[in-house]
């Protein structure tokens, strides 16, 4: 009788495991798919002075985001800072934006902000995010 419980015990406990991990599995799939909603936003902005540049940056991706909300008719979203490739603005004389001219990054909880000299304007910023539905 003694190693009938034992069996039925492993059994049970092989059984368990069994159902958690496909519950784990099943989880992270479900996040994944998830994320693949995601949507990551760009939005570049210039102007004479550091402080407009980066405000400007950040405004136009936040209203990049809201027009992508209603676009998606995403009821709630969340935003997270994502790091873009600097966007120049004119692509002809400055294809892309090299390391030396850029002057500051700037993180908040919901950009990446990259900052950088421009070619006919002083400052030039890129804000980049992450947006996903809730």
């Amino acid at each position: 009788m003694v190693a009938g419980n034992f069996a039925l015990r492993e059994t049970m406990l092989r059984a368990s495991t069994i159902a958690l991990l496909s519950l784990f599995a099943f989880a992270f799939c479900a996040h994944q798919a998830g994320a693949a909603d995601c949507e990551i936003i760009s939005a570049t902005h210039s102007a004479e002075t550091k402080g407009e540049a980066l405000l400007m940056s950040q405004a136009l991706a936040a209203k990049s985001v809201e027009a992508l909300r209603q676009t998606k008719g995403w009821r709630k979203i969340s935003m997270s800072p994502h790091k873009v490739k600097p966007d120049p603005f004119w692509k002809n004389v400055r294809p892309a934006v090299p390391e030396d001219i850029v002057w500051a990054s700037f993180v908040t909880p919901r950009t990446y902000t990259v900052c950088f000299t421009g070619v006919v304007v002083n400052y030039v910023c890129t804000s980049g995010s992450r947006v996903c539905p809730n």
